[in-house]
């Protein structure tokens, strides 16, 4: 299949472009490079610089690779920004989309993957959310996406889109030559293993009294090679008039608390934190149920182990110091059988 990736040079991108690779198709990757990678981007995938909410550029895009679905991965992700933008993330995020939706349904295309987020959802509470759960997001962030998820709904009622919705949980981990390289940097996992290598100011967690076993936050991590593996089935399950929403996470939650004290064990470092208040817009608890996807995609989240995840961000970390910046670099004091970034802990 001919497909074009938005956002292939951005940390889910750049593993879900290496996978479709991999998998014989023929890719297409549009990214602004405003926080991707080039040197990210498969070198049997076609990199054209551009914006996805450029109707010319589509317009002259679509056509000339014979484009037959669309995989769309570009967005402003930091939902703490979009507190203090958010005009920025609706025209980010949903103005470019509708967009790309709009020359898509023009020039007859109608395979659509959309990757979505867990921000929909608010604060569900303790217990795994489906996605039945009703969507009540407590950002902008989560409100674009929402947006798009709402016109992509009336586009499949009214022209026949085919639409898949994939509401990502917290993505981590790293593959083998891919990692997780953002500037900055507000990630926990990739925050954590920054500073155990000596980088940054410190860690801050924001919030010990949210109502969890130790306080902290709750998250649903899930390993970026098992979202992409995700991406590819729902891209061979979509059809022209086709519909489908799947939670995407590892069906487990935990703790800020409990990520550390495994991130001490896989770095050996004693990762000092201090504590401050709980941020506005922070959800105390978000894990996803993934039975639907298990069911209709026939997908496991193979990969998602907390060590797992921490080990293989660990190790492509100690190989890039720098991220893309010092490809093959290595870290002195490191041991060699070591297995993922300064800032803020959620």
């Amino acid at each position: 299949m001919r497909i074009l990736v938005t956002g292939g040079a951005g940390f889910l991108g750049s593993h879900t472009v290496e996978r479709l690779v991999h998998s014989g198709h023929q890719v297409v990757v549009l990214d602004n490079l405003v926080t991707g990678h080039a040197e990210a981007v498969h070198p049997e995938a076609r990199l054209i610089t551009g914006d996805c909410g450029e109707a010319a550029l589509l317009r002259t895009l679509l056509p000339e690779h014979r484009i037959e679905a669309i995989l769309h991965l570009a967005a402003s992700i930091e939902a703490g920004e979009s507190l203090r933008w958010p005009e920025r993330f609706f025209a980010n995020n949903t103005g470019r989309t509708l967009t790309l939706l709009e020359v898509a349904l023009e020039l007859g295309l109608r395979r659509f993957v959309f990757a979505s987020t867990a921000a929909v959802y608010g604060n569900p509470g303790p217990e795994p959310v489906r996605e039945e759960h009703p969507l009540d997001p407590l950002s902008p962030y989560g409100h674009s996406k929402l947006m798009v998820e709402q016109a992509l709904a009336w586009m499949h009622r009214q022209r026949g889109l085919g639409c898949a919705i994939l509401r990502c949980f917290n993505a981590a981990g790293s593959g083998p030559s891919l990692g997780e390289d953002h500037q900055p940097e507000t990630h926990l996992i990739p925050l954590i293993l920054d500073r155990a290598m000596g980088l940054g100011e410190g860690l801050t967690v924001f919030g010990t009294d949210h109502p969890t076993s130790d306080g902290t936050c709750v998250r649903d991590y899930v390993h970026v090679l098992d979202l992409a593996d995700a991406l590819c089935l729902a891209l061979a399950h979509v059809e022209p008039g086709s519909w489908g929403v799947w939670n995407l996470g590892s069906g487990r939650g935990h703790s800020v608390a409990e990520v550390l004290t495994a991130a001490r064990k896989v770095t050996g470092h004693p990762l000092e934190v201090r504590t401050a208040q709980a941020r506005p817009g922070d959800p105390s608890s978000v894990v996803a149920d993934i039975a639907r996807a298990r069911h209709d995609l026939n997908w496991e989240p193979r990969h998602s182990s907390l060590e797992n995840l921490l080990q293989s961000a660990w190790a492509w970390r100690l190989r890039h110091p720098n991220g893309y910046a010092t490809p093959g670099a290595t870290v002195p004091w490191a041991a060699p059988d070591s297995s993922g970034h300064p800032g803020f802990v959620i």
